[in-house]
């Protein structure tokens, strides 16, 4: 099969394994199942998992290889490209973060310096750190009505560009968890004007670009090197997305290096498959695939005046971030009443409790929802007003405390991210102001830092946390789970 004789209605990597397991081989190689459900006997759900073993299978001979692909994996990965409108893909097995780290990995030597938007996901961060790099961080603006930060603006990535003209990339998130976008040519065409390539993790908006309804996609604006969690908001299993390549600006083949490092060399070929299938949904169905979950978004955002409650106005339709309009409830709060009424929501902040729909999202979920947020306005409305939920709650601004030393034009002072700190002390939150953290503290979801190893500690970041610990909010790599305490280095120790 040659690229020349694939059709978009094909899914060469799942066909290649329906065929392999259609050939009735005994198995004498990994994984051990030997593509045979073990657990057969149990019936249920388990035997149900059994299905996906026939598909599980490592490179062979006919299966084609992730790290060094010509086969079915190849040919998939070139539909993608035309798919998604990039110039070269690559699938990944490891979620955006595996993607994440790959570009950084493959644009940054130590030492070299990068811009970045503050507010980005951990993995970002995370790369930085790996990689050695120097960052010079871009506070983002922040949407008027809601407070949440969204990019830097025009005018400062135009001064970050000409004060920093030997960057080697500028890193953005677009759009945001609230499905909330910058405006990404701009700034693109601004890191171009300065020969700066822009790399964009872009993992909530792996659809935009498909309908009409969706903003244009970061590929559409310009960008070098763009992630998409294609699992998020298309269809494909948990886990699998893609990095997409474009443009003379990036040399790819370090990217393509970085990524043989960071990935599996025992690559998962059911993600694989998954990827390859969601890309055909897309070809077979185009902006159809998306009218039931945007006709669900409608009927939901029509619906909810009479519900005194209300959505963020995103750019992206199908992230619907609900808050109670009295300000009754927290968004944590709204969260966890959802799910006591059968709905899941994908995260919670202070005010906002953030929905996500999607391909599988069907007209009936909306009854769902609907009747829920009915419930629990009713029982608001018949419950005396607690005094502690009449005071207004804040959603923190990424970042609303300063990383570093942000100067007035919202450009900090080149830091390093180190992979691991020195000693560190363990100290009352309230009493860490103007010390030094020493350990990651990161709301999740969404997965953005608001300390990392090495950043002071300000009052309004302490503030921040604090509210954020009293509404409900969970954090990764805080040593202490109620945030009563945080970790600092050890005075006369230098980060």
């Amino acid at each position: 099969m040659t690229m020349r004789s694939v059709k978009p209605e094909q899914a060469p990597i799942f066909e290649m394994l329906v065929s392999h397991a259609q050939k009735g081989l005994t198995p004498f190689h990994v994984p051990g199942h030997k593509q045979r459900s073990v657990v057969e006997q149990q019936g249920g759900a388990a035997a149900d998992f059994g299905m996906l073993m026939g598909i599980d299978v490592t490179e062979l001979s006919d299966t084609d290889d992730l790290h060094d692909p010509n086969g079915a994996i190849a040919l998939a990965q070139d539909l993608a490209a035309a798919c998604f409108g990039a110039e070269e893909t690559r699938f990944l097995v490891g979620g955006s973060t595996a993607g994440n780290l790959a570009m950084i990995l493959g644009i940054c030597d130590p030492g070299d310096l990068v811009l970045v938007q503050r507010n980005v996901h951990k993995s970002i961060i995370h790369g930085l750190a790996l990689a050695g790099a120097q960052c010079v961080f871009l506070t983002p603006e922040s949407d008027v009505h809601s407070g949440i930060a969204i990019a830097p603006s025009l005018e400062t990535v135009r001064r970050a560009v000409e004060k920093y003209r030997e960057a080697k990339a500028l890193i953005l998130c677009s759009p945001n968890y609230y499905g909330m976008t910058a405006d990404l040519a701009s700034l693109i065409e601004a890191a171009h004007a300065g020969r700066i390539p822009v790399l964009v993790d872009e993992a909530h908006g792996a659809h935009f670009g498909l309908h009409p309804a969706f903003p244009r996609s970061a590929l559409q604006a310009g960008a070098d090197v763009v992630v998409q969690s294609t699992h998020k908001m298309l269809s494909s299993l948990t886990m699998s997305a893609m990095l997409h390549m474009q443009g003379d600006l990036v040399y790819r083949p370090p990217i393509s290096q970085a990524l043989r490092m960071v990935q599996s060399s025992s690559p998962s070929y059911p993600l694989l498959a998954s990827l390859d299938l969601a890309r055909r949904d897309i070809q077979m169905q185009g902006p159809a695939l998306f009218e039931p979950a945007l006709a669900v978004a409608r009927e939901i955002r029509e619906a909810l005046a009479g519900l005194s409650m209300e959505a963020i106005d995103a750019a992206d339709p199908l992230k619907l971030s609900i808050k109670d309009q009295n300000e009754r409830l927290t968004g944590f709060e709204l969260q966890a009443k959802l799910e006591e009424q059968g709905c899941v929501a994908e995260m919670a902040d202070a005010k906002h409790a953030v929905l996500a729909l999607g391909p599988g999202t069907r007209k009936e979920d909306a009854a769902v929802l609907l009747q829920a947020l009915k419930q629990i306005a009713e029982e608001l409305d018949a419950e005396r007003a607690d005094n502690s939920h009449n005071e207004k709650v804040e959603t923190p601004i990424f970042p609303k405390i300063s990383p570093t030393s942000i100067t007035h034009d919202h450009i900090s002072e080149p830091v390093a991210i180190r992979r691991r700190t020195p000693r560190t002390s363990v100290v009352p939150l309230e009493a860490a102001a103007g010390r030094i953290c020493g350990e990651w503290i990161i709301p999740y979801p969404p997965g953005i830092p608001l300390l990392y190893p090495g950043e002071p500690i300000s009052e309004a970041t302490i503030e921040a946390l604090q509210r954020l610990a009293a509404a409900g909010a969970r954090f990764q790599g805080a040593a202490d789970d109620t945030l009563t305490t945080i970790r600092v280095l050890t005075e006369g120790d230098n980060i």
